[in-house]
């Protein structure tokens, strides 16, 4: 006899369809594809009832510790259900309770092959640990599990239902572990307790759990000590038949062939060549995610390796071979590429100067490889960059900062305009490579646009040569002259300095007085007149001597200021005439250190008008 229940839901299918159960087994039929799961009598060992989201569910254990679910049934089929079960197959069905409260601290148990959070000793969620994918200590509290989607073994339906890929467990405290001692010993020794954090121990009962029943014999093939770039650190490799197994000190990492993108094998250097895994679903490590696995291999190492795979399975896989006895970086890109599935994707025909397919640059303070392949442009550092050729809107040739030098001079930045909105610079690339990565842009019909700075240019920018001062050849760049004025030569100051008019009610400044000769005591209208020519013709030359002072060269700076102070004097003095130029020969200074007019509204000048007082006192005498 048959008993059929239906609208009933198997696992996390949206599919609706029929159960029954009968004294041979059970099975469900779905309604639109109308696939069949049959359940053996023989195999089930135990039944639970309970309350979900889709009304109640019917929880069945099998003897290979496994479980079905089936979601859908109504409250009145429990009684029915009960009957049935005991009836066709000595199974007594159980009743869960499921709390309610929505709390987020509990206690977390491990049942079987899954984890239970519990809240008040009543179930509140549960957690298959056959999904758990990775386990990771994202920090000194915390436990992030990360579980493998559905989406990963083929392309996403439309109706398929939303899945929960990371949870994290706030775990505090810390734990004690005790150590045993060595079998066989006659000496009763203390036991050693070993203290360690509530979340470790945590982290490794999860890890050890999730690994039961996947991972024991179907290992393929293993590398031990593996040098990944990214994310930094040695891993042993283990290879599997469905996906990789990433063993590290601190981090393990559990990676579906299926969720590899793609595969690229790039010679570094004339030592070393990168195995590159692009990866759909990034791995993490605390905060950070990494998209890609960057492998590191010598050249010059060799593996021998022999597959634990049958010969007929073997054959199931493109150019996988039983026997290996190769460098080591073939063998591990052979194995994936069978593996995987996967396309590896080489160099390419771009070569640098160097002979090699990648040349050095800096995306922003990262330093990295940049390599130039048939489709992508790819950056390889800390953190890869790819970028598609069919993205590409335009290429930018360019050398920011010309001006500071021969530094500049030897580089050149490139910056790639995508179609779909980022802007990538890469700064300091040898400017040997400009060349052959231009030729390369142009066989592959990219818009390029060149901003760089010709040489001669360059060069004018980084010595800050102008034409103007070809007129300050005749000045002296020695700092013991100072510039001759220039007499013949006349401007919009000198025109000024002529119609200026002395008033007549400054006559007699004690700081005329004071004379470049060692005897002179006296006050002449021949000295304001040599002041008023030095004057003038400082103010010709003023423009220039001030962009002279850039290259510091001192004597210039201060001939530039002297006839300033000189002409302040000059509008004290009456009675002088501004077309009086042979009265004063200013070459006739002492070369030592020549020391301008003092002025007397100049506080920095008070100390010269002392003396300069005490001689006028003595003319009068």
């Amino acid at each position: 006899m048959t008993t059929e229940f239906e609208h009933v839901y198997h696992g996390l299918s949206s599919e609706v369809g029929k159960f029954r159960i009968a004294a041979s087994g059970m099975a469900w039929k779905g309604e639109e594809n109308e696939q069949v799961h049959a359940i053996p009598s023989g195999d089930i060992k135990w039944a639970q009832w309970y309350r979900v989201a889709r009304n109640f569910q019917l929880r069945i254990g099998l003897k290979d510790r496994s479980r079905e679910v089936f979601d859908g049934f109504v409250r009145e089929d429990h009684d029915k259900m009960a009957g049935l079960l005991k009836q066709h197959f000595g199974v007594t069905l159980e009743v869960k309770d499921v709390t309610f409260k929505g709390w987020n601290w509990g206690v977390t148990d491990i049942q079987g092959q899954d984890l239970a959070f519990l809240v008040s000793n009543k179930t509140s969620f549960e957690l298959p640990l056959g999904q758990v994918a990775n386990s990771n200590i994202a920090g000194r509290t915390e436990v992030s599990l990360e579980f493998t989607s559905s989406s990963n073994h083929g392309k996403k339906s439309r109706n398929a239902p939303d899945e929960m890929v990371e949870i994290r467990f706030h775990v505090p405290g810390t734990s004690t572990r005790v150590k045993g001692s060595d079998a066989g010993s006659d000496v009763e020794e203390e036991e050693e307790e070993e203290e360690m954090s509530a979340a470790q121990v945590f982290h490794e009962a999860i890890k050890e759990k999730a690994d039961i029943g996947q991972v024991m014999g179907d290992l393929v093939l293993s590398f031990d000590d593996v040098l990944i770039l990214t994310p930094r650190g040695r891993y042993d490799l283990d290879m599997f038949l469905d996906f990789l197994r990433l063993r590290g000190k601190t981090y393990d990492y559990k990676i579906s062939y299926s969720s590899i993108a793609r595969l690229f094998l790039l010679p570094k250097d004339d030592l070393h060549v990168l195995f590159i895994l692009g990866l759909a679903n990034p791995i993490r490590q605390g905060q950070t995610r990494y998209s890609y696995l960057v492998m590191q291999f010598a050249r010059e190492e060799e593996t021998t390796a022999e597959l634990n795979m049958a010969e007929e399975d073997i054959e199931k896989y493109d150019r996988l071979k039983k026997h290996y006895e190769d460098p080591t970086f073939e063998v591990v890109s052979g194995v994936f590429r069978a593996l995987s599935q996967k396309k590896i994707i080489g160099s390419g025909s771009f070569q640098s100067r160097a002979g090699l397919p990648g040349i050095k640059a800096n995306l922003k303070a990262v330093q990295g490889d940049l390599f130039m392949l048939e489709k992508y442009i790819f950056f390889v550092s800390k953190q890869p960059t790819l970028i598609e050729l069919a993205d590409v809107h335009q290429c930018v040739f360019s050398r920011v900062g010309a001006s500071m030098g021969a530094t500049a001079a030897r580089t050149f930045d490139l910056k790639i305009v995508t179609k779909s909105g980022p802007e990538y610079t890469f700064t300091s690339i040898n400017k040997e490579e400009h060349e052959p990565t231009e030729g390369y842009l142009k066989d592959k019909k990219i818009k390029i646009k060149n901003e760089m700075v010709p040489d001669v240019d360059m060069m004018l920018a980084a010595g800050g040569v102008d034409s103007d001062d070809d007129e300050m050849q005749s000045v002296a760049s020695s700092g013991d002259e100072r510039p001759k004025p220039r007499l013949g030569a006349e401007d919009e100051d000198s025109e000024e300095d002529e119609d200026f008019q002395a008033s007549s009610t400054d006559e007699g400044s004690p700081s005329d007085t004071e004379s470049d000769s060692d005897g002179g005591g006296g006050e002449t209208a021949s000295d304001a007149s040599g002041d008023r020519e030095l004057a003038s013709a400082a103010k010709k030359g003023k423009k220039k001597v001030v962009k002279k002072k850039k290259a510091g060269e001192d004597g210039e700076a201060s001939g530039s200021s002297k006839p300033k102070k000189a002409k302040a004097k000059s509008k004290d003095k009456t009675g002088s005439d501004a077309e009086d130029n042979d009265a004063m020969d200013v070459d006739e200074e002492p070369k030592a250190k020549p020391k301008p007019k003092p002025k007397p509204k100049t506080k920095t000048r008070e100390d010269e008008d002392g003396p300069a007082k005490k001689k006028l006192k003595k003319a009068e005498d």
